[in-house]
């Protein structure tokens, strides 16, 4: 009993993939000094789905992953908190 309330507890102090990304996605829009609708027009996503991204509503898209990596010249990794720079 002990050893799955422990998983259960790691597991649930953990952010998931989705928050980790959405808070990435967000510095990286910020520190472009660009407005969400400017991004989403140069990556040629729709503005409502960046949005949802950065809300944790959607999960992306591997295509709009690729997308955002390119457009900011970063790892898909890093994006995803796999890897720190």
């Amino acid at each position: 009993m002990m050893i799955c309330q422990s998983v259960y507890t790691y597991f649930m102090d953990q952010k998931s993939i989705m928050q980790i990304f959405a808070e990435n996605l967000r510095e990286l829009i910020d520190a472009e000094g660009i407005s969400v609708n400017e991004f989403a027009k140069r990556v040629d996503i729709p503005q409502p789905t960046i949005s949802r991204y950065l809300l944790c509503k959607r999960e992306i898209t591997l295509a709009n992953l690729v997308k955002i990596a390119d457009f900011f010249k970063e790892d898909i990794d890093f994006l995803l908190g796999r890897k720190k720079y």
